[in-house]
């Protein structure tokens, strides 16, 4: 989940995609995100305690976001890139390793070669005809933000909408990580 500050200004421009165009599909998540992987468990229980041990041993950092970017089809989805870096990745690769052994299925962007971590401002409604309006409206925007990484949240399927299930703030601290030297 983003941080409140974060969270309020991406609502902010999806609320106003709605008021120009109606966009609403998105707020099926009304949480701002990022999504580290998309899977069906066995388990409720036992992805908690993974994720939980997962945070424990995680120091927050910083992400970063720019520009916009577009996953073309019938449907285009309308994004903010997030930058991968090192400590993203890292996370990323670790939430992988531990819901592995309690996926029942997972969604092939997920892995690490194909995931993409990115903010969604529409999708579902959108048309390519509506692009153009879209980004051209969007492009009177800056979308640099930094980024607090600081918990992992299960969101799960109630009717029609995510919701969070389960949050975990990270617990590591700066401390507890030996320095690399080169």
């Amino acid at each position: 989940m983003l941080n409140p500050q974060n969270a309020e200004r991406i609502n902010r421009i999806i609320k106003s995609l709605e008021t120009e165009f109606g966009l609403d599909d998105v707020q099926a998540t009304p949480d701002p995100h990022l999504t580290y992987q998309l899977a069906g468990v066995r388990k409720l229980s036992a992805l908690n305690q993974v994720l939980r041990e997962v945070a424990r041993q995680t120091v927050p950092f910083p992400a970063f976001t720019t520009g916009l970017g577009l996953f073309p089809g019938p449907n285009p989805v309308i994004y903010i890139p997030v930058l991968r870096s090192e400590a993203l990745n890292r996370l990323h690769q670790r939430i992988i390793e531990a819901t592995r052994p309690l996926c029942l299925r997972t969604d092939k962007f997920s892995g690490p070669d194909c995931w993409l971590p990115h903010i969604s401002l529409a999708l579902h409604d959108t048309t390519p005809e509506m692009l153009g309006p879209v980004l051209q409206y969007l492009n009177h925007q800056t979308f640099n933000l930094k980024l607090a990484i600081n918990n992992l949240t299960i969101m799960r399927k109630e009717g029609e909408q995510f919701l969070p299930e389960k949050s975990f703030h990270f617990e590591g601290h700066k401390q507890d990580i030996a320095p690399l030297l080169f």
